[in-house]
């Protein structure tokens, strides 16, 4: 039974990828920040290990690789943080927030990989929750794109030094969850798709056999054997 850890997965994105992944299989170590609503979503799934922590905070990041034991098949860095809401221009962002929204988007999810690679099995796959706010300049978006900018390029890089693994970055496209509605306060996101409407995309890339990269989830066509 292949392992992996999957970040943020209390709702959203997050806990639709792992559903699916348990559905095939998949054993599991799942994290989100809030322990109740963590537990509460994956209550009486004895393929899931919940370990509610902080991917900023390194003795969560340790334990959700000792967790996963001593071969890990696939890293997810789903988890992340929108920054100040409503978002401000970069003029005016708090900088010890910015420092945060780095942090957690940047710093927490490399090195969680950097823990992991020992461990990684030749060929398992890391996938890096990314955004088209990373390559368009959305005024507002300056925080949190350029975290997700600089994720990227981490992305690229560690796909470049590590062949015998598969990297991606994947956006997965505008969804209604509750991220996208607090960048959009007041406003009705209800036009946006479901996180499920992603997820045949990401498991393409998991299991699959495109080479590293940058992809977007909803160009990705699973193909059924």
């Amino acid at each position: 039974m292949p392992i992996g850890i999957v970040t943020g997965t209390s709702r959203g994105l997050g806990l639709a990828l792992a559903r699916a992944l348990t559905e095939r299989g998949w054993r599991l170590v799942v994290d989100a920040r809030g322990r109740a609503e963590l537990e509460g979503a994956w209550a009486g799934n004895d393929n899931v290990i919940t370990v509610a922590g902080d991917i900023a905070d390194p003795r969560h990041r340790a334990a959700l690789v000792e967790a996963a034991g001593d071969t890990i098949d696939l890293v997810v860095n789903n988890a992340s943080v929108l920054g100040p809401s409503p978002l401000p221009p970069l003029a005016e962002y708090p900088l010890d927030e910015l420092r945060q929204v780095y942090e957690i988007n940047v710093t927490g999810p490399l090195a969680l990989v950097q823990l992991a690679l020992p461990r990684l099995a030749n060929g398992a796959r890391v996938v890096n929750v990314t955004s088209d706010a990373a390559v368009e300049p959305y005024e507002g978006w300056g925080g949190y794109g350029s975290s997700k900018a600089a994720l990227e390029q981490l992305t690229a890089i560690l796909g470049a030094e590590h062949p015998g693994l598969r990297i991606y970055a994947v956006d997965p496209g505008d969804m209604r969850t509750q991220m996208h509605q607090d960048a959009f306060p007041g406003e009705d996101i209800s036009d946006r798709p479901l996180p499920e409407e992603s997820v045949p995309g990401l498991l393409e890339l998991i299991e699959g056999d495109l080479p590293s990269g940058r992809y977007k989830a909803r160009e990705l066509v699973r193909v059924e054997a």
